[in-house]
């Protein structure tokens, strides 16, 4: 049996290499068309596609296919049974050691590649207009697609986790990545729109595995605060990194090049896939003993065996959720992403324009959106402050509340029409970028492992759900006034906060296996 498994592990990583051999050189054979393009500045609308393209494009769906061959584990009906009476966790005590550094670091970078990707769109945009001459509102399409991809790719990721393990999902999104990285030759708009909804569903599916991976793997008192960090600092890092990368190569290059560079940066992801673990219970049901005790050994896990699961004490604030608190808290979560989504892909966008509408100077909207990227970082280390060292539950009420008095601020400009937006559009900074912060960690550090995955994926899906229905609005031009933007927002903002105080519990320094003895179990009845 254990040279089955051998054989068989053999088999599925040559499978992984040979797939992503086929989507890499499925990219390639559409370079030559970026190429023709550059006595035209890289413009490359209405040109015919070669063979080669259309070879390409068949070679990446079957490395793709492959690759994912390669991932996806046998036996997988097996894994409730082998993994019965297995109780692993790291020690409440356990130290930080280089291992846990290493994740984190590798996990950073995972997302700001990950956040690079729908970042970039913003600075596509321009660009696109120009060389389609075709309208703003159609060009929309581009990142509407890819929003509606990021929804997709939530929830199927948050599945594929669950079932197949994180570290196999991880790999997949940075495969996919290499693949779309076509777009960036696409020479019709029509095909840059199907590339930019695969971009979206695989940035969409990475960001709720690395929470559900990296709260599994790191001990109970540093979860909160490592959770916050990184998450915080990859989205900030990928911000920085789509605007940086803009100003560097956009100017030489055109604006294809921003997708172009999802093949370094996918193929870096797919090495740096070597750097992160696989979940211990994973392993096992696997066979793979051995590695799955160097795992363990290296965060500072133990193993052992349990004759039942112990019960969690009846008033401990970290039990298993079931029945209404479970869609309850469910709920909470998802009407506050919904919010953050209105605000961040709406609001903050609309806000500029409809400022200089008003009679603000150009000067100042451009300040508020420079002061935009200067507060997100320091508030990502203020998040992770009080998230793991006051409450993780009443950071993110606080967040919610702060963000409130940013939306009664916007209604009350509208309303007085005089004031500065200043402070009202610095506490929707503030506040949106905490709650965005802390939502997925809370997520995750809040349901079971074996659908930990798929709510997590949930919640993130719900964040770009309130950006897909803002981006269609900017479609249709039916924008509203900020003041009414702001008060319809303003409903869904204060049904999270009232459910997240009411259903919320407190997380900070609970041990995830209390969540986990409902494994076996309905969750909801």
């Amino acid at each position: 049996m254990n040279q089955n498994n051998v054989l068989a592990g053999r088999q599925a990583v040559w499978a992984f290499v040979l797939g992503c051999a086929a989507v890499t050189a499925g990219v390639l054979m559409h370079i030559p068309m970026f190429l023709m393009g550059r006595d035209m500045h890289f413009m490359l609308a209405g040109m015919p596609m070669g063979w080669d393209m259309v070879a390409g494009m068949g070679l990446i769906v079957l490395g793709v296919a492959v690759a994912a061959y390669g991932l996806l584990p046998r036996g997988v009906g097996a894994h409730r049974t082998a993994t019965t009476g297995i109780e692993i966790a790291a020690p409440e005590d356990a130290h930080l050691g280089f291992a846990h550094w290493r994740l984190m670091t590798v996990l950073v970078v995972a997302l700001v590649i990950d956040v690079m990707k729908p970042a970039s769109l913003g600075f596509t945009v321009p660009g696109m207009v120009a060389e389609y001459q075709v309208g703003k509102a159609t060009v929309s399409l581009v990142p509407f697609f890819a929003l509606i991809g990021t929804v997709v790719g939530s929830v199927v990721w948050g599945v594929i986790a669950d079932i197949y393990g994180r570290k196999a999902s991880i790999l997949l999104s940075a495969v996919m990545f290499v693949g779309t990285s076509i777009c960036g030759a696409m020479p019709s708009l029509a095909w840059n729109i199907g590339m930019c909804f695969m971009m979206g569903a695989a940035a969409g599916g990475m960001l709720p595995v690395t929470y559900a991976l990296l709260a599994e793997m790191m001990p109970s008192k540093h979860r909160g605060w490592s959770l916050v960090l990184v998450g915080g600092l990859g989205a900030v890092g990928g911000y920085f990194a789509a605007s940086g990368f803009s100003a560097l190569l956009q100017p030489t290059f055109g604006w294809r090049i921003l997708w172009l560079l999802n093949l370094p940066s996918g193929l870096l992801l797919v090495v740096l896939g070597a750097f992160i673990p696989e979940s211990a219970k994973f392993l096992l049901a696997r066979g793979r003993r051995d590695e799955a005790a160097r795992v363990m050994a290296q965060f500072g896990a133990s193993v052992k065996r349990v004759a039942a699961p112990a019960a969690a004490p009846a008033k401990s604030s970290h039990a298993p959720l079931r029945g209404a608190k479970l869609v309850g808290k469910l709920a909470a979560l998802s009407i506050a992403a919904i919010s953050w989504g209105l605000i961040n892909f709406g609001l903050l966008l609309w806000l500029p324009a409809d400022l200089v509408s008003k009679g603000y100077s150009v000067e100042v909207t451009s300040r508020l959106l420079a002061a935009s990227a200067l507060i997100a970082f320091p508030t990502v280390f203020v998040a992770a402050f009080l998230y793991s060292r006051w409450s993780t539950k009443w950071s993110l009420v606080s967040a919610i509340a702060v963000t409130l008095l940013g939306l009664l601020g916007v209604m009350w400009l509208e309303l007085s029409g005089r004031g500065s937006p200043v402070l009202p559009v610095a506490l929707l900074i503030v506040g949106s970028n905490g709650i965005i912060a802390m939502l997925l960690p809370y997520a995750a550090e809040s349901f079971p492992m074996r659908v930990r995955g798929r709510a997590t994926g949930w919640v993130a899906a719900c964040t770009k759900g309130g950006g897909v229905f803002a981006q269609a609005l900017s479609i249709v031009a039916l924008v509203p006034p900020m003041g009414i933007a702001a008060a319809i927002i303003l409903a869904p903002a204060v049904a999270a906060l009232g459910l997240v105080a009411w259903f919320g519990r407190e997380t900070r320094g609970g041990d995830l296996r209390q969540l986990d003895e409902a494994m076996d179990e309905p969750l909801i009845g």
